[in-house]
Order: C-alpha cells, then sequence, then structure tokens
C-alpha cells in the first residue's frame, strides 16, 4: 500500500477562550482543548457518556480566526493531523502528550450547537505554506501517492 494517511476529524466544545500568542517571527499561535462527548447505553440499561479531551493547535491564520471569534462554549468543526510530542519535565521526567494541528476550522455556534449569531457556520482554512512557516509546521502540506 502506497502512502499514510494522519487525519483526524472533530466536532466538540471549547472548554475555554483559546490561548494566542505570537510569536518573535510574528506567527501566531491558538492552543485550547475540545471536549467530545460519546453517549450510549449499558448492558444494564444506564445512560452512559464518555467525554474525551483533545487539545488543539492553531497556526497564522487559523489562529487569528480563532482569536477573534472563538470563546469558552463554542462549538466546533476541526479538521487536522494527530502530533504526539515528547520533553523532559523539571523533574527529568520523559513525557508525552498529543496535539490536533488542525488544517480546518469550522465554527458551529455556541453549546446547544447553533450559529452564535444565527447566519451559516464560519469556516476557515490554514493559507499554503509559505517561507514564514516552517513546512513542519504548515497546513496544507500532503505528499499523497494514493493511487485513487
Amino acid at each position: 500500500m502506497a502512502g499514510s494517511v494522519n487525519k483526524v476529524i472533530l466536532i466538540g466544545n471549547l472548554g475555554a477562550d483559546p490561548e494566542v500568542r505570537y510569536l518573535e517571527s510574528g506567527s501566531a499561535v491558538a492552543k485550547f482543548n475540545i471536549a467530545t462527548t460519546e453517549s450510549y447505553t449499558n448492558k444494564s440499561g444506564e445512560r452512559v457518556e464518555n467525554t474525551e479531551w483533545h487539545r488543539i493547535e492553531l497556526w497564522e491564520g487559523l489562529a487569528k480566526v480563532a482569536e477573534k471569534y472563538l470563546k469558552k462554549g463554542n462549538q466546533v468543526y476541526i479538521e487536522g493531523r494527530i502530533r504526539t510530542d515528547n520533553w523532559t519535565d523539571k523533574e527529568g521526567q520523559q513525557r508525552y502528550g498529543t496535539t490536533i494541528r488542525a488544517n480546518s476550522m469550522t465554527l458551529l455556534g455556541g453549546p446547544s450547537g447553533g450559529s452564535s449569531e444565527g447566519g451559516a457556520p464560519r469556516q476557515a482554512q490554514a493559507p499554503r505554506p509559505t517561507d514564514a512557516v516552517p513546512p513542519t509546521m504548515a497546513a496544507g502540506n500532503d505528499d499523497d501517492d494514493l493511487p485513487f
């Protein structure tokens, strides 16, 4: 099989307002968590809900859209890639963290799922890679050689 796929699609609600910072180069980075909840009925007939939290990272134009429009409780649709980072903490322990680096985002509305301003959902996509963003951080950098 030629190539591989690393694609994530999530619809969830923000747990807090995005944290946006600007690097010395002027690049914008936004980070926030979204919750996705799965509901089902177990064998005993009880309703069970499992909530997963996902760390989302946006760069450049998407980060600026997040800074302007996203607020705690908003429902968003995210498409991106899974990234696993590792680091050594203050105690010398090796730590790992998983982040979704988004390359597409659509604001679906508030916690109830309705559009926050009564209009159509807002959609934003990452710009094509430029020299300002290292290739490993740029969205839309797919090199798939799939035969279909």
